[in-house]
């Protein structure tokens, strides 16, 4: 269990995150949506130790992030397909990340064909395209084997097909008892493989509900029913 307790962020005067609260169930994929803006990638910078919060705590099984044993092994996250160096082979990449969290350097070639890079793993990162760059940034997430995972807007650069690799992937992920917060602005694409829903406006919570009940109580698609509810957010205030 991910627990995510009145996590308050600003930045100047303005609050980009707003007493923000929800949890996180393993063997669940959960979509994180909201407009641009919402707080979205500062909610998971925090979840990471990446932002520190003004207020407001994450626990991972009762634990922070700071004191997981080896973070990489528990929580695997993908928020910038750009933070890697683009004069290192994706091999390299890896082994270098590898090496820096205490992982078996068989892992490399593990994630490198589970991602679908085997064939390019000796070509440098930064002859990649945005597609490669977010499949060798999850093979980054995926090298600790870890239990949980952060995406913040995965499928970016990704063609038809890549979309659909992934999707399959995240939700084999969870069906092995994995946890996935992945946030995408493809909300028919999430309709097809997240339970869950949280939905935030202004850095506030809209909804934290399975998609489900989402649709069924609006009687809408989950496209239509996401875009009433950040219009009318007071009524969706939680679920």
């Amino acid at each position: 269990m991910i627990e995510v307790r009145g996590l308050t962020k600003r930045f100047g005067p303005r609050r980009a995150v707003d007493d923000l609260s929800f949890d996180l169930e393993a063997g669940r994929v959960t979509g994180f949506v909201g407009p641009n803006g919402a707080g979205k990638s500062t909610t998971m910078r925090m979840m990471v130790d990446l932002a520190r919060p003004d207020r407001g705590e994450v626990r991972y099984d009762g634990r922070r992030y700071a004191e997981l044993a080896q973070p990489a092994r528990t929580v695997g996250a993908v928020l910038d397909a750009r933070c890697m160096h683009p004069g290192r082979t994706a091999r390299n990449h890896l082994r270098a990340i590898a090496a820096l969290s205490a992982i078996p350097g068989s892992r490399v070639d593990e994630v490198l064909a589970d991602v679908g890079l085997e064939s390019v793993a000796d070509e440098r990162a930064g002859r990649f395209s945005l597609g490669m760059r977010q499949r060798l940034a999850l093979a980054t997430a995926l090298l600790g084997d870890p239990r949980v995972l952060l995406l913040d807007e995965p499928s970016n650069g990704l063609d038809p097909d890549g979309i659909r690799w992934l999707r399959n992937r995240l939700r084999r992920f969870a069906d092995n008892g994995g946890t996935v917060l992945v946030s995408s602005h493809l909300i028919a694409e999430l309709a097809r493989f997240a339970d869950d829903l949280v939905v935030v406006g202004a850095g506030r919570l809209i909804a934290a509900a399975t998609v489900e009940s989402i649709t069924s109580r609006t009687g809408m698609s989950l496209e239509d029913s996401l875009l009433e509810m950040t219009a009318t957010s007071a009524e969706f205030a939680s679920a």
